[in-house]
């Protein structure tokens, strides 16, 4: 649903119809929590999900930050969040023996709700044109680096 919903999502960024956007943003936010949850309830994690997931993840928040985040954040926060959060991707995809899918960690899903939290206040602010709320988006995008950082150790050990 993520990567379907990501390309109506731009296209409304775009043309700056942020009306649109933002409860589509979040829409596609919310079904990556809920595909995520019947996942683990249902026992129903596979190989597709683990790989295609991340990829949905970073094709919504990584395009949107991209769109829109580079406008309204400090642009080096959005490339140091963006560069960290493909980073693990990169590690797996260079594995001489690739198969050993990285499952998701508590972190890494702790930084993929802020960073959509960050977003969605973001596109919150542009659409009230209340600024704080524009702050605060930059502000938990701050603290997902973080996150980002402490899942890019914890994947290591």
């Amino acid at each position: 649903v993520r990567m379907l919903m990501t390309p109506i999502i731009l296209w409304c960024l775009s043309i700056e119809l942020y009306v649109w956007a933002l409860p589509l943003f979040v829409l596609a936010a919310f079904s990556d929590m809920v595909d995520g949850a019947l996942a683990r309830t249902r026992n129903k994690i596979t190989p597709w999900g683990i790989f295609f997931d991340p990829i949905a993840d970073k094709l919504l928040v990584g395009s949107v930050a991209l769109l829109v985040g580079l406008q309204h954040y400090h642009s080096w926060l959005v490339f140091f969040a963006i560069f960290l959060d493909i980073l693990p991707s990169l590690r797996w995809a260079s594995q001489k023996t690739p198969g050993g899918l990285m499952a998701a960690n508590k972190w890494g899903k702790t930084k993929m709700v802020l960073q959509c939290v960050s977003l969605g206040l973001l596109l919150l602010g542009i659409v009230t044109q209340i600024p704080a709320l524009i702050v605060a988006g930059e502000i938990a995008l701050v603290a997902s680096i973080l996150f980002s950082i402490t899942a890019l150790i914890t994947y290591s050990l």
